[in-house]
């Protein structure tokens, strides 16, 4: 991982939830780079911390919850070129609500939440909304702000732009409403755009076309792309790299073909048996992982997953944590198969 020419380093970061009942690792020393121009795939079951992950980047992690260690550094946009040389700063160092971070919210780190039913106002239109937040970070008038809504929505590929500016949320079909969000996270040219699950509450048809929408926007503004989903079938279309988290842990990281093809981690391995795939025997039932994601107040010692593990070691994996660790060029994995490191106490 080198973090000298990426545009997000996220090092060690640890996001935990104080709660009266105990304390809750949601994310427990989770360490990845994404690039400029990259699709990078977070996957992993419901639970595993995928989501407060990117919460946490764009510092909106609601209270009981609270970063306590890590770091974010992102790559700042220059107001002058825009260059390579563009200073590197620590978003855990900022206030949540500071003018400096609400000034990369949205500006330069965009997010198309999973449900945007949820996320629009029901009250104001549409058009409204993404001119509010064109206007919040973009020196120009109303009426130039609602061109460049307008042209957003004609990218996105939303018939009649005009009408549809004007009309609410709840007047849009599931995937008209997908494709605003995405217009709205776009809206003022951001260089990261985090999409957490944006295909779980559409139709496959809708999937196939969002999931084609981002690619293109992407390869036309060379935005890097944070892609969060529990469906390895969107991973294997839409990642160049991937990171698989379980617990609040990355398992493991390595490109797409590596991780589809040469899995390493026991986790990994039996998530991939899980998919179906045309060339499986009809009719029979699918391999499952035994057992379920232990609850968060009884997190096992050692490794996360080795209650569910077929290959675990006695007395090794239930006491040590192993490290993320290098295995050939590119592939990271967090398993004592591959080698004996183990995360400092």
């Amino acid at each position: 991982m080198n973090n000298q020419t990426a545009l997000l380093s996220v090092r060690d970061l640890q996001v935990h939830f104080l709660m009266d009942e105990g304390v809750v690792k949601a994310v427990d020393g989770v360490t990845f780079d994404v690039h400029a121009g990259q699709i990078f795939g977070i996957v992993g079951e419901s639970g595993c911390g995928k989501s407060v992950t990117m919460k946490a980047v764009l510092r909106i992690v609601e209270p009981p919850g609270k970063i306590v260690g890590g770091e974010i550094l992102w790559r700042h946009r220059s107001k002058q070129d825009g260059s390579a040389g563009d200073p590197v700063v620590d978003l855990v160092k900022f206030d949540a609500n500071s003018k400096a971070m609400r000034d990369i919210r949205g500006a330069e780190i965009a997010l198309i939440p999973q449900e945007p039913m949820a996320s629009f106002s029901p009250v104001h239109t549409i058009g409204d909304q993404i001119i509010e937040a064109i206007l919040l970070h973009q020196d120009v008038s109303k009426r130039a702000a609602r061109q460049i809504a307008l042209q957003m929505f004609k990218d996105v590929g939303i018939p009649i732009p005009e009408q549809r500016l004007d009309e609410y949320s709840w007047q849009l079909s599931g995937g008209l409403r997908q494709r605003a969000i995405i217009a709205m996270a776009l809206s003022c040219n951001p260089r990261l755009l985090i999409a957490d699950e944006p295909t779980t509450a559409v139709d496959v048809t809708t999937q196939a076309q969002v999931l084609r929408l981002l690619r293109r926007l992407q390869a036309q503004r060379n935005a890097a792309i944070i892609f969060i989903t529990h469906d390895l079938g969107v991973i294997a279309q839409m990642a160049d790299y991937v990171m698989v988290m379980y617990l609040g842990l990355v398992m493991e990281q390595g490109t797409v073909n590596d991780i589809f093809h040469a899995p390493k981690h026991p986790y990994t391995q039996a998530l991939l048996r899980s998919i179906p795939t045309i060339t499986m025997t009809p009719r029979i039932s699918l391999p499952t992982i035994s057992g379920s994601i232990p609850h968060p107040f009884n997190k096992p010692r050692g490794c996360p997953f080795h209650p569910r593990c077929e290959k675990a070691i006695t007395g090794k994996c239930d006491a040590r944590t192993p490290a993320l660790q290098l295995i050939g060029e590119k592939q990271l994995v967090s398993c004592f198969l591959y080698h004996d490191a183990e995360v400092a106490a």
